[in-house]
């Protein structure tokens, strides 16, 4: 099916306000930027209801010991985090190597420099974990460039704004509909991918592995390019430190790929293994993952629309494990 031209003054009139909040933060100081983007998500918390029961639904979904209260507040700060995205965003012009450590700083950075010594590219598991457009901005900063997979957006000119401020760093994006080329070109040249492998996949793209208990269907994309390549799988978050006052870019170990000799069973294995990761740091850092998505909103064959409608019943996995906790 053809996908239907945008007109010339639909992206105008999304271009012009896009072009005027960015700009207008960019000029301010950092602190009035991320007081400004947090005031921002503070209105779209009451005037965004879609998103906001989201979030609800998701967190009844991964952990119904939460009362309502607490998923308030949970939801409350992710979109307070999608405004600091916003200021923190806008500053990226300001930022290089003389002051991007007043920011952010390499936590098991040593795990990330012993991959990358193999050779054979790094890939780089992330997520949608707080302000996650500056991870790879400063992982490029520290001298790190990094390749990333992006969906391109549908307005071409607010795609092209934001990929100038995205590849400041000296980072490259590429587009994740055309991306095998780019892919093992630039493993094949030793660089490293960056991979946002906790969004929710279409079932020709992706497997369903458990998350929080939950059905959820993952990209097969980083399994099926480890084990083609060899590359080295690095978990690499962005997590905001309260004691530090500033972000910490954590990396953790390589992931040892699994390998039984079937690889479509190798694919599905190693993606759940990911799959898993991307959970215990959210666990960990509950009120830092993006809950707004609709993670499960692809069900396997015969299960209903988890956000359909309020009061739409767990599914029954979830159901007996709640059970069982009970």
């Amino acid at each position: 099916m053809a996908t239907r031209e945008r007109s010339i003054a639909r992206n105008l009139l999304e271009y012009v306000p896009a072009w005027l909040v960015l700009r207008s933060l960019t000029l301010m100081p950092r602190p009035l930027a991320l007081a400004l983007g947090g005031l921002i998500a503070r209105t779209a918390y009451y005037l965004h209801g879609r998103l906001r029961r989201v979030g609800y639904r998701n967190l009844e979904l991964a952990m119904p010991e939460l009362g309502p209260a607490e998923r308030k507040s949970i939801a409350k700060t992710v979109f307070l985090n999608m405004g600091l995205m916003l200021g923190e965003f806008s500053q990226f012009p300001k930022l290089n190597r003389e002051n991007i450590e007043e920011i952010v700083v390499y936590d098991g950075f040593e795990n990330y420099q012993r991959a990358a010594s193999s050779g054979r590219g790094v890939l780089f598991l992330t997520g949608h974990f707080g302000v996650w457009e500056l991870c790879a901005f400063a992982h490029g900063v520290f001298g790190n460039r990094l390749n990333f997979l992006v969906r391109p957006l549908d307005n071409p000119w607010i795609d092209a704004m934001i990929t100038h401020y995205r590849t400041l760093s000296g980072n490259r994006v590429i587009d994740k509909n055309n991306s095998v080329k780019p892919v093992l070109k630039a493993l094949g040249e030793g660089e490293a991918v960056g991979f946002l492998a906790d969004a929710n996949t279409h079932p020709d793209q992706g497997v369903f592995c458990d998350f929080f208990g939950v059905p959820a269907c993952s990209t097969t994309g980083l399994s099926v390019f480890a084990l083609r390549t060899g590359a080295p799988v690095v978990p690499g978050f962005l997590l905001w430190d309260r004691e530090l006052g500033k972000h910490r870019l954590r990396f953790d170990p390589e992931i040892p790929l699994i390998r039984t000799g079937d690889f479509k069973d190798d694919v599905r294995l190693n993606t759940a293994r990911f799959t898993k990761v991307i959970e215990d740091y959210s666990r960990r850092y509950v009120d830092q993952w993006l809950w707004i998505h609709k993670r499960w909103k692809t069900r396997p064959d015969g299960e209903p629309d988890i956000y359909a409608a309020s009061g739409t019943p767990l599914p029954s996995h979830r159901s007996a494990n709640v059970g069982m906790e009970a």
